[in-house]
């Protein structure tokens, strides 16, 4: 069967390789759409920053293979499957830090999710890592609920109010998935915020306040002059851009929450005036992946259409097109977000 792997710097392989066995706890699962993330992009074009090299953590599909002692899983049920799942039991994950958890980041799929099947581990299986799509949820649309897990954790890690405004520093998929989110949230000002036109004149489509090129001149006053001259409440880094970081600390008003989003590379480092963030009392809080509540809440919001993400959706690439359909995402320059899926069609 094929699957991708990262062969070096900016060069992606598929293999052919032996399909995966299973052992009792674990599941086979048939990869029918998996999306493509700024983390997988780190991984071949960046400098990635965790322990795991494997392609595709977005995977949906149907479970091909059951072990001998699931029980609540059979072949043929259509699944989204989470890549990580923690212990719910250490210190971390009963302060509310289930992504730091140690077993998170050793849990994984075999050997990856950009495979035609791959094994998710008994751990996943019996934790809560796989869910059963109901008929009316596309492969396309499963494929988009870890991303939109990790948009959720992200407001749920910090402070606002209905009525207060945000700027997203990067209008690529989550970028978007956050404006979505926003709206939930009854966020009256939203502003987007990249140096990609395309990306801008897509984000129009919904409605925001305002899309800005954010090298443009006089883009610290068209935030001001929308605020009261106060500046935004929360500004989400939606990107790995350390320029935009820099920026979000002027962006912010006085007492405002940055929250650190996008993926950065290894060892990234910034020149920061960090009177500017004591002076001004900012709140930054990074935030990293998804857990379960967060997971099932992102599932519940496509299951009932109360956020559509097939908009997102601009592209599609076979599984032996991961190379270019991964390189086309790293361009940026027509596209949002892009889904490999396997040769058959999809349900």
């Amino acid at each position: 069967m094929k699957a991708a792997y990262v062969r070096g710097p900016s060069n992606v392989e598929i293999k052919n390789v032996e399909r995966p066995q299973i052992d009792n706890g674990d599941i086979l699962v048939k990869m029918r759409a998996c999306g493509v993330c700024g983390s997988d992009l780190e991984k071949i074009y960046g400098q990635y920053n965790q322990p795991s090299m494997r392609l595709g953590h977005e995977p949906a599909g149907i479970v091909s293979q059951v072990g001998l002692n699931v029980k609540n899983f059979k072949t043929d049920d259509r699944v989204f499957v989470h890549h990580h799942v923690p212990c719910y039991s250490c210190y971390l994950c009963l302060h509310g830090n289930e992504t730091m958890c140690q077993k998170y980041s050793e849990t994984n799929l075999t050997p990856c999710g950009l495979a035609e099947e791959f094994v998710v581990p008994e751990w996943n299986v019996s934790h809560g890592g796989v869910i059963k799509l109901p008929a009316h949820i596309s492969f396309e649309e499963a494929a988009m609920i870890e991303p939109l897990a990790c948009c959720i954790r992200a407001w749920n890690k910090i402070k606002f109010k209905k009525g207060d405004s945000v700027a997203i520093l990067g209008a690529g998929p989550t970028g978007m998935m956050h404006v979505m989110i926003s709206k939930i949230f009854g966020i009256k000002e939203i502003f987007c915020l990249d140096i990609n036109d395309f990306r801008l004149n897509f984000a129009k489509q919904f409605a925001i306040t305002e899309a800005i090129r954010s090298t443009s001149a006089d883009v610290y006053q068209k935030l001001l002059s929308k605020t009261q001259n106060r500046g935004v409440d929360v500004v989400m880094v939606a990107t790995g851009s350390l320029d935009a970081i820099t920026q979000s600390i002027e962006f912010v008003r006085k007492g405002g929450t940055v929250v650190l989003f996008g993926v950065p590379s290894r060892d990234a480092k910034i020149f920061m005036d960090v009177s500017k963030v004591y002076s001004k009392e900012i709140t930054i809080t990074p935030s990293y992946a998804a857990s379960e509540n967060d997971t099932n809440t992102a599932f519940k919001l496509i299951e009932d259409r109360t956020i559509d993400v097939k908009r997102l959706i601009t592209h599609k690439f076979d599984l032996s097109e991961s190379a270019k359909a991964l390189e086309y995402a790293h361009q940026g320059n027509d596209s949002m977000k892009i889904v490999i899926t396997n040769a058959e069609t999809l349900n």
